[in-house]
């Protein structure tokens, strides 16, 4: 676990080192994609800068509504405080990101821009579907890095974070404390999943499988509607091996929800739609 590096003497974070790497990868892919579909890559380019402003804001703006209670507690016990405090005390309720907001803020962004550029959405979110799990996997590196999106404990293997970590407060091994010489207690996790490589592993194999389909799928849409089919899988099943949060809709957690009742029935949905109603995917690229 190091959330911070140092670089040219300079302290970064990992989560954001590594968010960066996968934004510049995803970018570099798209314009190939792009070029190959016919598609003016600078528009891809706008695109993708219009969408990563929708995913920002997406993304903390549903781990704010996650927080909800707690942050109209805040806000309403907050009234007597300094500007600069009160935006510190705000950062534990909206600081956060939740990928399946950062997806539909995208979604979204990139829906107004292509149709104020009249451009087609189903073509377009083609090339764009295979950079998403490309970029979504260097990001849960970063998460690992980071400590969070920690997973359960493990039976076998798993990996231990340190002392003061998420992990380490949530899971904590009481086998390997220790005390400081200042009477402060160390406490490592006990052995947790690595789920966070667990799914940066799944991404790249959902990236591959999706640049594969190019080859067989004629149709526009369907690529896209193959990244909901399969990540929506994905995160279903490894929510099983999540840790790091207690929260629940009819039993599962809330991405499995979102996976099993929105993202794979609308996935399903789209595939079979633009399958019969799709324009050929060579020549859809054009403005309309």
């Amino acid at each position: 676990m190091y959330p911070i590096v140092t670089i040219f003497g300079r302290p970064i974070g990992t989560y954001a080192l590594s968010s960066v790497a996968g934004i510049l990868l995803a970018g570099w892919y798209a314009c190939r994609a792009a070029r190959r579909r016919g598609v003016d890559d600078n528009e891809i380019i706008v695109l993708l800068l219009v969408s990563a402003v929708g995913i920002l804001l997406g993304s903390h703006a549903l781990y704010a509504l996650t927080n909800l209670p707690a942050l109209l507690r805040y806000l309403s016990e907050s009234a007597n405080l300094s500007l600069g405090d009160w935006f510190r005390g705000l950062l534990p309720y909206v600081g956060g990101a939740v990928f399946y907001g950062g997806l539909l803020g995208g979604l979204a962004a990139g829906a107004l821009y292509l149709r104020i550029r009249r451009l087609p959405f189903a073509a377009y979110a083609d090339i764009a579907a295979p950079a998403i799990p490309l970029f979504h996997a260097f990001g849960r590196i970063g998460c690992f890095m980071q400590g969070c999106c920690f997973g359960r404990p493990a039976q076998h293997g798993g990996v231990a974070f340190p002392a003061g970590s998420a992990p380490a407060l949530k899971y904590p091994d009481f086998a390997t404390t220790k005390i400081a010489e200042n009477g402060q207690t160390f406490i490592c996790s006990l052995s947790l999943h690595p789920v966070q490589l667990y799914e940066s592993a799944a991404n790249l194999l959902l990236c591959i499988a999706l640049l594969l389909l190019f080859r067989k799928v004629k149709k526009v849409g369907q690529i896209a509607a193959s990244y909901f089919i399969g990540y929506g899988l994905i995160r279903f099943s490894l929510e099983f091996l999540r840790g790091d949060h207690t929260d629940s809709i009819l039993g599962m957690t809330p991405a499995q929800f979102i996976g099993i009742f929105i993202m794979i029935p609308c996935g399903i949905f789209f595939y079979l739609y633009f399958g019969k109603y799709g324009e050929d995917a060579y020549a859809a690229g054009k403005p309309e």
